[in-house]
């Protein structure tokens, strides 16, 4: 019987700490979509104003 209580007392332990990690991760995934959906708009922001221009490979920059 004592057996069955420690594993019980442990299996809850571990049970408590799992659920403050997945906690702490749904927490970081809030702050990841809001930080990925300001940077989107940011972006888009950016393309509707034409400043979103890219130099690719051999192109020249505009200044030439």
């Amino acid at each position: 019987m004592e057996h069955l209580e420690e594993q019980i007392a442990h299996l809850t332990r571990v049970v408590d700490d799992l659920s403050e990690i997945v906690a702490k991760q749904a927490d970081e995934i809030v702050t990841l979509n809001r930080r990925v959906h300001m940077l989107m708009q940011r972006e888009g922001e950016r393309d509707a104003s034409g400043g979103g221009t890219v130099v690719m490979g051999d192109e020249r920059p505009p200044h030439y």
